[in-house]
């Protein structure tokens, strides 16, 4: 069933912020997950892992004193236009976090251009709709 709302939907990823980065990596590298992309040094670093579907499981250091298990981070949803997603989660009664933006993630080599905005959900939950273009 398509989403008729968000064109295009579908899942991206899920981001993780974690309080010991090296050790989670290689944990979800012993699940089988595999490294796509990587960036940034120190409590900056991050990576996104394919979990070996072309979906991705994203990975962020920093995550030290948020709680001692590590806090999800947000979710993303992949979508054809990030503005009419954008439009579409505010007329739901999303708030706005940050407008939608080109960005160009910091991995070597680079990921692809996006666009992203990020809206905060009903529990103050963090969703990024996030568009690749080209």
């Amino acid at each position: 069933m398509a989403n008729e709302k968000i064109k295009g939907a579908s899942f991206h990823h899920v981001a993780l912020k974690v309080d010991d980065f090296d050790k989670s990596l290689a944990f979800y590298k012993a699940l089988g997950f595999e490294v796509f992309k990587a960036w940034g040094e120190g409590d900056s670093r991050a990576a996104m892992l394919d979990i070996g579907s072309g979906e991705y499981f994203e990975v962020f250091a920093g995550g030290k004193g948020e709680t001692p298990y590590g806090r999800y981070f947000h979710l993303a949803v992949k979508c054809d236009s990030c503005d009419e997603a954008y439009a579409v989660a505010l007329a739901a009664g999303g708030r706005t976090k940050s407008a939608p933006k080109d960005v160009d993630i910091p991995a070597k080599p680079s990921i692809y251009p996006v666009r992203i905005a990020f809206v905060f959900g009903p529990n103050d939950e963090e969703i990024e709709l996030f568009e690749v273009r080209g």
